[in-house]
């Protein structure tokens, strides 16, 4: 409930900044687009808690009662523990972006996603269900495998959350800030370049919360061709209103190429 209340609260708080300062204008109809996003984040929770038998905490929490995993075995400090968590977590989700791209049967299930032809924040939502049960069985393995602290887990969980609804929030940091901020942290304009129609454009900035693993592993970009304003958000295959449909999102991966 905790959680629940933090990413409630960011969600309105930043649903109300890029209300009052969008960087960019719409393209598709808005409410039935945010009802088709909403709509899938719904059913992406439904989906886990009637098949998956744990969620990241409890992952966590199993791991930790069967004596599971490299942190439950080696006898490491809590802060080292709590550390390495974070920034294994953090790079296991990069990896991961980084492959719905690469591997074609990922890709299918990622570009819902990525179909959306505007970008805001609830952008965050729009998951195909199978991807979001293929997410969270790999990152529970990846818990598992850690033998991560549950408080890492569950502080990991909700800050990944609110990160992801500030970097596809309808709204800019100043210039000079945003320059300062994205040394560390993934900023809205660093990662809506990331959901831009060119292809070369769209395979960089893979991070959600730290931007270091993009600079590490040559992923960075730091400007779109075009200015954000003016960018096309989307994929070039599918630039009219059926992104804004929720059953074209439920069945867009078994369509085209």
């Amino acid at each position: 409930m905790i959680g629940l209340c933090i990413v409630g609260t960011a969600f309105f708080v930043f649903l109300a900044v890029q209300i009052s300062a969008p960087v960019r204008g719409y393209v598709l109809p808005r409410g039935r687009r945010r009802l088709t996003n909403l709509s899938l984040f719904f059913i992406d929770t439904a989906a886990i808690r009637l098949l998956l038998p744990l969620a990241l905490v409890g992952a966590a929490v199993l791991a930790q009662e069967r004596g599971w995993g490299l942190f439950n075995v080696l006898e490491a400090p809590a802060w080292l523990a709590f550390t390495a968590t974070l920034l294994v977590l953090d790079l296991a989700l990069y990896v991961q972006h980084w492959a719905t791209h690469r591997v074609p049967l990922l890709w299918r299930l990622h570009r819902v996603h990525h179909t959306d032809r505007d970008f805001d924040v609830t952008t965050a939502a729009r998951f195909h269900p199978a991807e979001i049960l293929l997410s969270m069985a790999y990152k529970c393995a990846v818990v598992i495998a850690l033998g991560a602290p549950v408080m890492a887990v569950f502080v990991f969980e909700v800050g990944f959350a609110v990160a992801t609804l500030f970097t596809h929030a309808n709204f800019a940091l100043p210039a000079r800030m945003d320059k300062m901020v994205r040394k560390l942290i993934v900023t809205p304009d660093m990662h809506r370049i990331h959901h831009s129609a060119r292809m070369v454009e769209t395979n960089s900035n893979y991070g959600t919360t730290l931007s270091l693993w993009d600079r590490l592993f040559g992923t960075y970009r730091a400007l779109p061709h075009d200015p954000q304003a003016q960018m096309t958000i989307g994929l070039e295959e599918w630039q009219d209103e059926r992104p804004a449909q929720l059953g074209f999102a439920l069945k867009q991966p078994f369509i085209g190429k």
